[in-house]
């Protein structure tokens, strides 16, 4: 089937709409992918990749620093309506998370973590890479000043570096979906974390139906408190209202109608006719279809 192609990215729910330039430029290297011949996936991967490399994005090169001041975990995944599936989740010293999520769609598995993601990493080329950006440790300073005495994370504290030790709450998440001219589906996400988060803290990114969804009839990416995304197994549930024939939009506000206010949500999503994004917060998004 010979379809029109669509495009739409995003920087994170709550994110700066300053940052709605990086997420131009990544849909315009996603749309390159496809003119140079690549499917939804690469054209997705593409997209997360530039956002991943940006710096300013809770991701890759930008991702925050955990509670302990130097530790850094990420998630990502990758799904497409070729069959292909593939996450990492609490994955560290990489540049390019969702790299890793696209060779593990390429193994066995679908999901790896921690010191195996890492491993799986190193053995697929990935050189080991740690940068932690100015902002990172700025925000970091920030964080551990706003949760004063911190007595919840110092009961549950489980890093290897001590409490008093260490020196704005993070959670977003960059995304992209895309619709082939062929007709197939890709979703593409990737995570710097939470802060504040204990040791080995999973969200909603790297898990299938709750951060990413792609099927015959559409993708759609969930950015938000990955805590709460969870809970209402976010885009397959906006998925399948888009499946049973809800127009787009509706559906992307539906979706987000089912949070309370205080919440940070966004969605974005791609069917076979439409395409759209929806937040309760600014969220830096960029949408490419073919000129009318």
């Amino acid at each position: 089937m010979s379809t029109a192609h669509a495009i739409v990215v995003h920087g994170g729910a709550a994110t700066s709409s300053d940052h709605e330039d990086g997420c131009v430029r990544a849909a315009g290297l996603a749309l390159a992918a496809l003119q140079r011949g690549g499917d939804a996936l690469d054209a997705a991967v593409a997209a997360v990749v530039s956002m991943e490399d940006d710096g300013r994005f809770n991701a890759g090169t930008g991702s925050v620093l955990c509670l302990d001041g130097q530790t850094i975990e990420m998630d990502a995944a990758v799904m497409d309506t070729r069959g292909r599936l593939g996450a990492v989740a609490c994955v560290a010293q990489v540049r390019n998370p969702v790299l890793v999520a696209r060779a593990v769609a390429d193994s066995p598995h679908w999901l790896l973590a921690g010191e195996g993601a890492i491993r799986f990493a190193r053995n697929g080329g990935h050189p080991p890479f740690y940068r932690p950006t100015d902002e990172a440790r700025a925000a970091h300073g920030r964080l551990l000043a706003a949760l004063g005495e911190r007595p919840a994370f110092a009961r549950l504290w489980n890093y290897e570096r001590p409490l008093d030790q260490a020196e704005e709450r993070a959670c977003d998440t960059v995304g992209a979906v895309v619709r082939g001219a062929d007709g197939h589906f890709a979703v593409a996400s990737s995570t710097g974390g939470s802060a504040p988060s204990l040791l080995g803290r999973v969200g909603d990114t790297p898990i299938i139906g709750s951060g990413f969804y792609a099927g015959p009839q559409g993708a759609v990416a969930a950015t938000g408190i990955g805590e709460q995304i969870v809970r209402h197994l976010l885009a397959g549930t906006v998925y399948q209202w888009i499946a049973a024939g809800t127009p787009l939009d509706q559906a992307l506000q539906r979706g987000i109608g089912l949070f309370d206010p205080a919440v940070a949500v966004g969605l974005i999503a791609v069917s076979k006719t439409d395409q759209g994004a929806c937040a309760n917060r600014a969220m830096p998004h960029a949408i490419i279809v073919p000129a009318a």
